[in-house]
């Protein structure tokens, strides 16, 4: 299973958000951060504004910011509302045309899989990926999204 590049932007996005929550940031300058297409970031963040998990703010001066607060922000819900299915494979599709169907434990296999991949996922807020989740949580755990890098010459925090 793979996210698309899409939800792998807009989780880019929110964190980079989280992380610069006292101002609004511009799409120029999380493109930059993460060497990514402006244009790519302008069709994550009207999708990101039109699910409610950011706020934009046009003109000049205007910018994007986080809607509620990042341990407001589920990680499963927001991968949810940008993947556009989790067909792992054809059975577990509307359409259906494999010939194995009703013969075959494979779906109940990738069914458990993906259900343990949401349970997984759903333990964690944007808080958890930025570093500010509550220390006295016991339910959460360090998150291991991937390496996320910034742009040194723009003096942006660790992760």
């Amino acid at each position: 299973m793979r996210l698309t590049t899409l939800t792998d932007y807009a989780l880019r996005v929110l964190i980079y958000s989280g992380h610069h929550s006292d101002r609004l940031c511009t799409i120029s300058e999380i493109a930059t951060a993460f060497d990514i297409s402006q244009a790519h970031l302008m069709k994550v963040s009207q999708l990101l504004a039109q699910q409610g998990w950011i706020t934009t703010v046009r003109g000049k001066n205007g910018g994007l910011h986080l809607s509620k607060a990042p341990d407001q922000i589920p990680l499963g819900a927001v991968v949810r509302s940008i993947e556009p299915d989790f067909n792992l494979v054809e059975c577990l599709g509307p359409n259906n045309q494999c010939r194995l169907s009703g013969g075959c434990a494979l779906t109940c296999i990738l069914n458990g899989a993906l259900k343990a991949f949401w349970q997984h996922l759903d333990c964690y807020t944007l808080a958890d990926a930025i570093g500010q989740a509550p220390a006295a949580s016991p339910a959460h755990a360090p998150l291991m999204l991937g390496q996320i890098s910034f742009r040194e010459d723009l003096k942006l925090p660790k992760m």
